[in-house]
């Protein structure tokens, strides 16, 4: 099979056709007439519509009966055309009221009155956008559905973690430029270059780098890169964050700049004992609160922190900006369990190193799709 472009559908019809099925049983379980979907990810993952400039007003109309109907920008014509796997439609203009055009679609649709499920927790639906439609449908009772696709998405098929594993070989072509371009001498911002590009020409759909910083700020997550010029005996940060498809995988690793010493062996091998003692218990059925105390306690005894806050496992798979996990985080309050087709990002962060996979669940246990040496890195070695 020919691997398809990011400007045509992303998978076979059949698995949209699935895709909506299962949606369209939800909506019926509900007794809902139709779902409102104004999320990027869901209206891609039903209808395979996908263009840059998801982030104009744009929505799906997901019927109990029957196809889709996709509201959007006219410019979007050639991009709804060439990904879209369903051919109802209602395009605005930069001319147009679009909150009126859509109420318009969705009467269309649905008929004068209806009871239906939107979706409230949706970026792109602002208060004023989501008042407007309330006001353009007044014989419609709406419902907040948010978690519908939301939570059916966790759960990844064979052919969604092809995409994340060739997501994983991507990352790990970044995590070799950022090692090897981790020298005295080396702005921070040429370093991002170079693992942009490697990720790039490995397939990625978005440059990254992914979370990046050095000295001070890699002891605080969620730095980025600056103009910073990289000495000697700097901690690098680096977590690497690729996506094809729109599907990621991201994993982290820790490097010194040119020198490191034996204390900051020890805290890395620290960190992947109690990783792999974590990620052990990883299987389906077992509660995410099982591997996220190894985690945690593990961290504390070793005296590597005083608290441990960060959650240790978070979904994830298919993401637009500026979504960056999927809802499911392991933490100890969670109630959730393991389940075949899930797909995390598992770290652990102490002293300013991190040590991370994405992995996926199997029947058995789980997958790595990040395969990349574990250990501590030091760059021109």
């Amino acid at each position: 099979m020919t691997t398809p472009m990011i400007y045509q559908p992303w998978f076979e019809r059949a698995e949209y056709r699935d895709r909506l099925d299962r949606v369209q049983a939800g909506l019926k379980d509900r007794g809902l007439d139709a779902l409102i979907a104004f999320q990027p990810e869901t209206v891609t993952w039903i209808t395979g519509f996908f263009t840059r400039g998801y982030g104009s007003f744009q929505l799906a109309v997901i019927p109990a009966e029957g196809d889709p109907t996709l509201v959007c920008r006219d410019v979007e014509e050639y991009y709804l055309d060439a990904t879209c796997v369903f051919p109802g439609r209602a395009l605005w203009t930069d001319s147009d009221d679009p909150i009126a055009l859509a109420a318009s679609a969705i009467r269309s649709a649905c008929g004068d009155r209806a009871r239906v499920g939107i979706e409230l927790e949706a970026w792109p639906l602002s208060v004023a956008r989501h008042a407007k439609l309330c006001e353009g449908l007044p014989g419609y009772d709406m419902q907040d559905e948010s978690a519908l696709v939301r939570d059916m998405r966790l759960i990844k098929s064979p052919a969604e973690v092809a995409w994340q594993r060739k997501a994983g070989k991507a990352a790990e072509a970044g995590m070799q430029a950022a090692i090897d371009t981790a020298l005295p001498g080396t702005s921070e911002r040429e370093m991002a270059a170079e693992i942009c590009a490697a990720m790039i020409r490995g397939g990625s759909d978005l440059p990254g780098p992914g979370v990046m910083s050095s000295d001070e700020r890699a002891y605080h997550l969620h730095g980025g890169y600056s103009d910073r010029v990289l000495s000697r005996g700097d901690i690098v940060q680096i977590e690497t964050t690729p996506n094809v498809r729109h599907y990621h995988a991201r994993f982290m690793r820790p490097i010194r700049c040119a020198t490191a010493s034996d204390e900051d062996h020890r805290i890395v091998e620290s960190l992947i004992a109690i990783q792999d003692a974590a990620m052990a218990e990883v299987r389906p059925g077992v509660k995410a609160t099982v591997p996220d105390a190894i985690y945690r306690e593990g961290v504390l005894s070793a005296g590597l922190r005083d608290t441990y806050t960060n959650k240790t496992f978070y979904s994830v798979g298919l993401l637009l900006q500026p979504s960056g996990g999927e809802r499911l985080e392991a933490a100890p309050i969670s109630d959730w369990t393991f389940a075949p087709g899930m797909t995390f990002h598992t770290y652990v962060l102490a002293r300013g190193f991190g040590m991370s996979e994405t992995i996926t669940i199997t029947d058995t246990g789980f997958e790595r799709l990040t395969n990349f040496p574990r250990q501590l890195f030091i760059s021109g070695t």
